[in-house]
């Protein structure tokens, strides 16, 4: 490994990145979150990027095997984003996905990772029948994690019908879980919005997920007064 890219050298340089005013604003967000130094997402997306280019394989597979317990928040956000920009065999890039998703534990983490994640755009059909095995895992933040891929590269005319499957067969009670499956009907809703209600008319969501997806389609600038309206209406009352 190229010196300025051991974990120590990468520990410094977030070190010296970090911003106490950005900490104090982003803790309140992520309460549950301890080892938070506060550095701000651009300035750790030009590092992953540096790492990427210069020494992305060698830093991943010393990264990856350091227990999460023992690493600041933004070195995990770090490996997620590196993994993200990281060029190769499509298996490889697998490969670390599937080494650094135990590490999520949240859904800043999760959420940065998939926003940064652009092999789903570059070999869609293989991300999509990889990703279908983490929505049947124990794990909140491995479901979560799928569902959120699937909401950022999937919402087309091609996989609409087999997301609206998904969102009827995911059966992890998480929160987290159950609110990425909103988000992503909500996203659903705001590009086809037709399909999507014809959707939530027979779906099997718990009732939780689906008056979360009407409130978050309710929140939308994107759609009518009357559209509104008509989402405020079929709200279900009782159970869960």
């Amino acid at each position: 490994m190229k010196a300025g890219y051991g974990l120590e050298d990468v520990r410094e340089k977030i070190l010296s990145m970090a911003d106490g005013s950005y900490r104090e604003f982003q803790v309140r967000l992520l309460p549950e979150v301890k080892n938070y130094i506060g550095v701000r997402l651009p300035a750790l997306r030009k590092l992953a990027k540096e790492i990427a280019r210069e020494e992305g394989g060698s830093y991943l597979e010393e990264a990856l095997d350091r227990e999460p317990e023992k690493e600041l928040f933004e070195e995990i956000m770090l490996q997620g984003m590196v993994i993200g920009y990281m060029k190769g065999d499509i298996s490889d890039i697998f490969s670390y996905t599937e080494r650094f998703l135990p590490k999520i534990d949240n859904w800043s983490v999760c959420d940065s990772f998939c926003s940064g994640y652009k092999h789903a755009v570059k070999c869609r059909e293989q991300v999509w029948e990889w990703l279908e095995q983490f929505l049947l895992s124990d794990r909140e933040f491995t479901v979560r994690f799928a569902l959120v891929l699937l909401l950022n590269y999937y919402i087309d005319d091609v996989y609409l019908e087999r997301l609206f499957f998904i969102f009827d067969h995911v059966r992890h009670d998480g929160y987290y879980v159950r609110m990425a499956a909103a988000w992503a009907l909500s996203m659903c809703y705001i590009r086809y919005p037709e399909e999507t209600m014809r959707y939530l008319g027979e779906s099997r969501l718990d009732s939780f997920t689906y008056n979360k997806a009407l409130q978050k389609i309710m929140e939308s600038r994107c759609i009518t007064a009357q559209q509104r309206e008509t989402i405020r209406g079929m709200k279900r009352t009782g159970g869960l």
